[in-house]
């Protein structure tokens, strides 16, 4: 008997959220804890930018539920992630080294992905939205956590391209399940390329 192999339908889930958690709400931290949490917790695994703030914080509170935690870089090695862009490894199963920068990672991260939450957010955070949003994947905005987050249901009739598959919540519980239901809704209806 060797280790039970991970199942592929797994839900992967991207945290995206602010690396500097200065223009966060109070509750970011815990917040962004709970929604790692909650990812595990709803059979998913979860993916971030490998970076600090409440991407670290929402891969910490996965692996505190024993849950699989990927983390896709910047770098362009182990060395480069942590003498360059001062980013942590802790609290990530495998470690992906992009050697693309932030641009580049930002796609990687959401086409790998089967959904997205925002947590808070700057620019960064903004770029990753839009790169989902643009790619029609299921996103999940976490309200109250400040930044990008707070600033997506205005911003959306803005960019006159629909509503795309958003959802909203201010329950990380609430925020991760109905992510999901439309993440399955995808999977019943297929891919279907551009």
């Amino acid at each position: 008997m060797g280790k039970k192999s991970m199942d592929y339908r797994k839900y992967k889930i991207c945290v995206s959220g602010a690396a500097k958690i200065d223009y966060c709400a109070e509750c970011t931290i815990e917040l962004s804890k709970e929604v790692g949490k909650e990812i595990i917790r709803q059979d998913g695994i979860i993916i971030t930018g490998a970076t600090t703030g409440a991407p670290c914080w929402a891969a910490m509170g996965a692996k505190e539920e024993k849950g699989f935690s990927v983390g896709i870089s910047p770098a362009g090695s182990e060395r480069d992630h942590i003498n360059r862009y001062k980013l942590p490894l802790e609290h990530f199963d495998l470690m992906l080294y992009t050697n693309f920068r932030y641009p580049g990672r930002n796609l990687w991260l959401t086409a790998v992905s089967d959904g997205v939450i925002i947590i808070c957010g700057r620019v960064g955070t903004l770029n990753e939205f839009t790169t989902a949003f643009e790619k029609n994947k299921p996103i999940g905005i976490l309200e109250g956590s400040g930044g990008i987050a707070d600033m997506v249901r205005d911003l959306i009739p803005k960019l006159h391209r629909g509503k795309g598959k958003i959802v909203y919540d201010k329950d990380p519980k609430k925020l991760v399940e109905k992510l999901i239901k439309l993440i399955k809704k995808e999977r019943k209806t297929g891919l279907k390329l551009p």
